[in-house]
Formats: structure tokens, sequence, C-alpha cells
């Protein structure tokens, strides 16, 4: 098998501390992985815990989005408007950004927010749509596609809820929605925003 020599402890363990891989470190150093993995071994570098290289890892996954840095004074009003809306009326928990409403301003808002400041990718939007059994389905669609211009592609399988009353269907009109979008990274951004005005308050 071949070895490497002590001579490349010091750079092993630079790499290590810098978040490579074993395996990243062998192919920046073109030395069979074996070998690299015994050579860890050997000198007994401390090895990260799986937890620790998770977070690694989520580290270096690339952003679907790009926060956008020099706001304007309108831009900033619409960035606090779309945090507050989220604090009040957003999942905090889990990996995706969700925010449920019926109401189309708060919807358009932090659609808003999320196109203008955060530039998402348009492609990754997804709307999960809540709505009762004596609605037209169709329409209902329809409607928040418009609304949204989220293509009816990027639309969820629907919750239809049969336990309904009359009163509470047309109270809703056109039903509720959640405008999602699958990306810890932008969910974290968006906690660590609200935990800011909440201590500047």
């Amino acid at each position: 098998m071949a070895t490497i020599g002590v001579d490349k402890l010091d750079e092993i363990k630079k790499y290590y501390r810098e978040g490579m891989s074993v395996r990243e470190i062998s192919n920046k150093l073109k030395t069979p992985f074996n070998a690299t993995f015994y050579f860890f071994r050997k000198y007994k570098i401390s090895r990260r815990s799986p937890k620790d290289n998770n977070a690694i890892q989520f580290a270096k996954k690339p952003l679907s989005f790009k926060i956008k840095s020099q706001l304007s004074l309108e831009e900033e009003k619409l960035k606090i408007a779309a945090i507050m809306l989220y604090w009040g009326e957003g999942s905090k928990r889990g990996h995706t950004v969700d925010l449920a409403n019926s109401d189309i301003a708060v919807v358009e808002i932090f659609l808003k927010f999320l196109r203008q400041i955060c530039k998402v990718d348009e492609e990754r939007l997804r709307v999960y749509t809540y709505c009762y059994g004596n609605q037209n389905l169709d329409s209902i669609l329809g409607y928040w596609s418009g609304i949204t211009k989220i293509p009816l592609s990027q639309f969820s399988k629907p919750y239809i809820r049969e336990d309904y009353s009359n009163k509470v269907s047309r109270q809703m009109k056109y039903g509720m929605i959640h405008i999602r979008y699958n990306d810890k990274k932008l969910l974290s951004y968006i906690l660590e925003e609200i935990e800011k005005y909440r201590n500047n308050l």
C-alpha cells in the first residue's frame, strides 16, 4: 500500500481544520484514499463527529438565492413588512420556508420579498392549496396561479376539507395557500432577521 510521509502532517491537519473530508484531502494530495485514511489513524488525527461533518457539508452547499445587499428605502420597508409577516404567519421549523395565508396582500408582499430581495430560484417556488369540498378546485388553483405568477406545475397536491360549514367556506372564497421554498439556508436567514428585529424592539 502506498504511504504518505510525515512531512505532510501539518498540511493534512491544515486541510482538515478548513473542513475538508478525508476523501477531499486524498484528492487534493493525489494520494490513494486508503493511504490517507491510514495516515489519519497512524498520527492519531482526531476525526470529526457525523454531526460536525453534516454541518460542514451543509455550509458548503451552494445557495439557491442571493440576498440583495444594498436596499432602497422602499425595499427596506418591503423587507421589514415581509419579515414581520413571516414572524406571525410562517413556519419556524424544518427545512422549508412556508408562509400560509388567504389574504392576497400578504401573499403578494411575501412573494415580492422573495423575488426582489432574496432573488430566489423561481423554479423552486411551490404552492400548497387548502380549500373546502364545496368549492371549485380548478377555479381556485387558476386564481392563485394568476395572483402568484407561479405555474400550476409547481402547485403541490391540494388539501380538500370535506368537514366544513358553508359559512366558513364563504369566508375563504379562494381557500388558503402556503407559499413554500425548500431551502434551509433561506429559512435560517429569515429567522435570523426576525431575531434581529426582536432584539431591537
